[in-house]
């Protein structure tokens, strides 16, 4: 990892108190402003959002400054310029631009390490030194943001704004700015140049959204972070089946935290009048590995398709380019996920896994709502859900594993023969958490989010719900933990 290191300010957390008293701020002022200030509410929109990354690291407020810049001025450039080979430069500007600031910042000290030690293992040292690198938090999602703006005005599916207060707003919406869902611009921009009403309906969804992207946070994710990271820095002490639960706990915990923090930032966005793209949809309850690929990070997943796979080829090619192409978003992926050979075998790992549905061209069987109509899965069902479920968890003990021989010797030691003693570590009211959640996600998985329609309670039930939620939150508060995904 060389000495890549993440330094942060004071916190801004959207589960922390000084969040608490920034939002409802924003949110008077915003629409004390009124719906038809528009380049008001923007200007508003872009000095919050400042404000909050500002308020992580200031120093990396200028990065967001200057990539805002060097975007809208080539997409400008791109409407007027009509030559193809002058276009193309303009948009390797912009790629050389947003890439190499994330390739400095995240991918300097991982590259200089890898060849150092390329050349120690053929018996020669290269004096090359690394540099104590502070990573801008969120850089690859305002990266991969903005890049959608460049390469949509070069393809032409979108015209360049003039306005430019709407782009800054657009790159640095404080909702999504530093986890996502990474918005396209085809989608968000738009909204910036429109007036936004405030509806009631849409802020009460807003609310409960918030509401259950926090239980996800505090409650589920924090809670199994506590025993992760407990067995993982600790895997030799245990035996297989605790080092099994460990993978399981950090299971839930990614996804609770990362789905969580989605659950907030789209929540949060509903009462600005912003509708974000869903970013996860339920993908535990996927029946196979492709399956859980268009349920996992949505924004992410399908930016490599839009951006990478299909410029690449896509499927049109033959067998070959289909699974050359397939590995190639893959480790892509990986490698976008953190600078360490454990997210590069991660991200293979699961094209291995995706490589048997793409040979039998079922890569595409499971795209429909699962039991749908009834309240329990076929055993059919069940077993597949059972098995793409660990068989995701395996790949997510290199994802939080320190090293690949970290990663290797705790599935080494997961599959022993101690893998059928009794558990060592068994936190049952944790355990019975995340059997609540999951009943709550799996009878709820027919909405975007597993609390958008239960309006069919009745009012009393529904609230008597919430209040659950709330006790729950304020009774089993986890240890503090940073949201994972601030790392990327």
């Amino acid at each position: 990892m060389g000495n890549t290191s993440i330094e942060l300010c004071t916190n801004m957390f959207f589960n922390s108190i000084e969040f608490f008293i920034f939002l409802p701020i924003v949110f008077s002022l915003y629409w004390l402003i009124g719906a038809k200030n528009i380049k008001s509410q923007n200007f508003l929109i872009v000095l919050a959002s400042y404000v909050f990354y500002g308020w992580w690291d200031w120093r990396f407020l200028s990065l967001i400054l200057f990539s805002s810049i060097v975007d809208y001025s080539i997409g400008l450039a791109l409407d007027k310029q009509n030559k193809s080979s002058y276009r193309k430069t303009l948009l390797w500007i912009s790629i050389s631009v947003n890439l190499g600031f994330l390739g400095f910042f995240k991918y300097y000290n991982f590259f200089i390490d890898s060849l150092r030690d390329s050349f120690t293992f053929f018996g020669a040292d290269l004096n090359i030194s690394t540099l104590n690198i502070i990573l801008p938090v969120g850089i690859s999602f305002y990266t991969f943001q903005t890049l959608s703006y460049t390469i949509d005005v070069f393809n032409k599916k979108l015209k360049p704004t003039k306005d430019i207060v709407g782009f800054m707003a657009f790159v640095s919406f404080f909702p999504q700015l530093v986890a996502g869902p990474i918005e396209r611009a085809t989608n968000l921009l738009p909204q910036f140049s429109i007036e936004r009403k405030f509806v009631y309906r849409d802020a009460v969804n807003g609310l409960r959204q918030i509401l259950w992207g926090l239980f996800k946070k505090i409650v589920i994710a924090d809670n199994c972070a506590k025993y992760a990271n407990l067995i993982f820095n600790n895997h030799t002490d245990y035996n297989g089946s605790t080092l099994l639960l460990g993978a399981f706990f950090f299971a839930f915990q990614i996804y609770g935290d990362f789905s969580g923090y989605s659950d907030i930032a789209i929540g949060i966005s509903r009462l600005f009048g912003f509708n974000l793209k869903r970013n996860f949809a339920y993908p535990y309850f996927s029946r196979d590995i492709a399956e859980f690929w268009r349920r996992w990070h949505i924004s992410l997943s399908t930016w490599f398709r839009d951006y990478l796979y299909i410029p690449l080829g896509g499927s049109k090619g033959g067998l070959k380019m289909k699974i050359r192409n397939t590995f190639i978003i893959f480790i892509v992926s990986g490698l976008w996920h953190g600078a360490n050979w454990t997210f590069i075998i991660w991200g293979a790992l699961n094209a291995f896994y995706f490589l048997p549905l793409l040979l039998t061209n079922r890569n595409r069987v499971n795209t429909d709502l699962i039991a749908q109509g009834n309240y329990f899965p076929s055993l059919k069902e069940a077993s597949q859900m059972f098995l793409t479920f660990l068989l995701t968890t395996i790949a997510w003990v290199f994802f939080r594993a320190d090293s690949v021989g970290h990663a290797i010797s705790y599935l080494q030691h997961i599959f022993s023969s101690s893998l059928f003693f009794k558990f060592e570590i068994f936190p049952s009211t944790i355990l019975i958490l995340v059997m609540f959640f999951l009943i709550t996600e799996w009878l709820g998985r027919s909405g975007n989010y597993a609390l958008e329609k239960i309006d069919f309670l009745f009012k009393p039930l529904r609230w008597a719900f919430y209040i659950l939620l709330i006790i729950l939150m304020f009774s089993f508060t986890g240890e503090e933990q940073q949201f994972i995904y601030f790392q990327f």
